[in-house]
């Protein structure tokens, strides 16, 4: 089991336009079976760590490329991800292993 968290570093001031953004996108492929259930936060300056920041969470049992074959990804949520860019200053992705039971050592 996978932890996913897609980072976003924001232009100043807009952290909760980005999350809000993302948050519609991701339900788009939430609905369509595209992605699990997940999660957004935002920090736009008002809680302590990384300023300006949006942060989307997810688990999964495995990696899978957008591209391959055969998938069919809604337009409706492409587009909807052409709308936060110009607020975007960089992005990056972290895959996490979860430590499950039994992955656990003694």
């Amino acid at each position: 089991m996978y932890l996913v968290r897609r980072v976003y570093k924001t232009k100043p001031g807009e952290a909760r336009r980005v999350a809000t953004l993302v948050q519609k996108q991701v339900q788009i492929y939430h609905d369509a079976g595209h992605r699990e259930e997940f999660r957004v936060a935002f920090n736009p300056g008002t809680c302590p760590g990384e300023q300006n920041t949006v942060v989307l969470e997810w688990e999964t049992h495995a990696f899978q490329s957008p591209g391959r074959p055969g998938n069919v990804r809604p337009t409706v949520g492409v587009e909807a991800g052409n709308a936060f860019k110009p607020y975007i200053e960089d992005t990056w992705i972290e895959f996490w292993e979860l430590l499950t039971p039994g992955k656990m050592q003694e």
